[in-house]
């Protein structure tokens, strides 16, 4: 009985189903309820959860997912991303944008800080929104230790001496850091706040951690201080808060940034180099031993990555470091090198997947299921025996294409899974993405503008990507 029990899948809440069919259907990775579906991806995972108790260890870490549109990389950066807060880590997430970048002169490498700490995360909090309750959880934390460990009450006169003393530890250890004292300041103005019950003091020094105040001014006539974040330097508060968090009783750190594909869209040569040099930044400091308690993942197309004149690698600082070595080969990838390419799930992955899905999908809209195996089965062959599969069928658009039949079929109980299948629009050939076709015609406008370039056709290449 109890293995007959263990055969059966696990029931989905409906609420989860819903956001797991909703997301999946609309091309979207869902925030939740990614365990249900969970296929494959095993080294991956095992990689970056091996990376995950280097930080815990106070050391830190740096990754590339590589894999093309729909391929399962921001799958991957979500399932980490619940890994990481079920194992009391602070997770901090972001996608790139014209408006997000790493460097900018518009201020576009703060209003990713912005975005990376209004996306904080922790287990009690994982819809984002958590740095109070990681600050109020810090100064609680110092008030049971030295109640518990110190025997000293709250209505003991040297109780006020006693935070005084287990606060100094704390900050010291951030102190060090690059701008470490003037955080540990606002640090302890935050626990007199608290302990003064000062809600104004509180809320400003909140806002100067996420990084809204525009001028020194403001922050000055406020809190005191002379000094804001702003866009040359929201990498160095992102080190200090991962010391702060593991000081404050999590694991360390983990951010998670995404379409990388939005620096390569940069038209400007000069802008995209200068954002290349802050992930060279990040690179050094996190494998040298300059950074503790962090970890940091990102997503990119391998175009993004390898494309030798507008992608990571026309930085040649990056592109030495991160090339792959001779021994690296199909079969036989390194999952300790900083890049790892996405490999596309295989059939049978595939198979398993959308078996989960028939199921979830009965589950939500409450009838029993009928697809049988041989039929999901017959689903893949007809998807893979269209024309482009090999080289442009992804994931992403085998599952909104399995969803969608699934909706026809519930909505329409007597048609047939190979009415559908038989169609001559199922029988279309598969399209490049939208995202890769934007790409290659970059791609080939910028080999015409350097050919023009270099045969000295009134300009250089220099001008070629000008940027007013």
């Amino acid at each position: 009985m109890s293995q007959q029990q263990s055969n059966q899948p696990a029931r989905v809440p409906k609420r989860i189903a819903s956001v797991i069919i909703n997301s999946l259907k609309g091309g979207v990775v869902p925030r939740i309820g990614l365990p249900y579906i969970t296929v494959g991806r095993e080294r991956e995972i095992a990689a970056l959860l091996h990376d995950l108790s280097l930080v815990q260890d106070g050391g830190a870490s740096f990754r590339f997912l590589v894999g093309r549109y729909g391929s399962g990389k921001s799958f991957l950066l979500q399932t980490i991303r619940n890994h990481a807060m079920g194992n009391n880590f602070v997770v901090c997430d972001a996608d790139l944008s014209p408006e997000r970048r790493f460097q900018g002169t518009n201020g576009q490498g703060l209003a990713t800080y912005r975005e990376l700490i209004r996306n904080l995360s922790t287990k009690t909090r994982p819809d984002g929104g958590a740095l109070n309750l990681v600050l109020d959880r810090w100064v609680s934390g110092i008030q049971t230790k030295v109640t518990v460990e110190d025997g000293i009450k709250p209505d003991d006169p040297t109780f006020t001496d006693a935070m005084e003393r287990q606060i100094m530890k704390i900050t010291s250890q951030v102190q060090e850091l690059v701008h470490g004292y003037d955080f540990a300041r606002l640090l302890t103005m935050y626990w007199h706040a608290s302990l003064e019950g000062d809600a104004e003091t509180k809320a400003n020094v909140t806002k100067w951690f996420r990084g809204e105040y525009r001028t020194k001014t403001g922050a000055r006539q406020e809190l005191g201080v002379n000094i804001i974040i702003d866009d040359a330097d929201w990498y160095e508060y992102l080190k200090v808060l991962a010391t702060f968090f593991h000081a404050a009783g999590y694991n360390g750190l983990i951010i998670l940034i995404d379409e990388l594909v939005n620096l390569y869209k940069i038209p400007n040569a000069i802008s995209r180099q200068y954002n290349y040099e802050k992930i060279l930044t990040m690179y050094n400091d996190t494998l040298q031993g300059k950074a503790h308690y962090l970890g940091i993942i990102m997503g990119g197309t391998p175009q993004t990555i390898e494309d030798r004149r507008r992608g990571l690698y026309s930085y040649e600082a990056l592109r030495s470091r991160l090339t792959q070595g001779r021994f690296a080969q199909e079969g036989l990838a390194d999952m300790l090198a900083p890049v790892i390419h996405l490999e596309p799930l295989t059939h049978e992955e595939l198979l398993v997947l959308i078996e989960k899905l028939a199921d979830i999908h009965a589950e939500l809209f409450g009838y029993k299921r009928t697809i049988t195996q041989q039929e999901l089965v017959a689903f893949l062959s007809a998807e893979f025996d269209r024309v482009g599969a090999d080289s442009h069928l992804t994931p992403r658009e085998v599952i909104r294409d399995f969803i969608e039949m699934l909706d026809i079929l519930y909505q329409n109980p007597t048609m047939k899974i190979e009415d559908l299948l038989q169609g001559d629009t199922f029988k279309k050939p598969v399209e490049t993405p939208v995202e890769e076709q934007a790409a290659l015609r970059s791609k080939k406008t910028n080999a015409t503008s350097s050919t023009t370039a270099q045969t000295g056709d009134n300009g250089t290449d220099e001008f070629a990507e000008f940027d007013i």
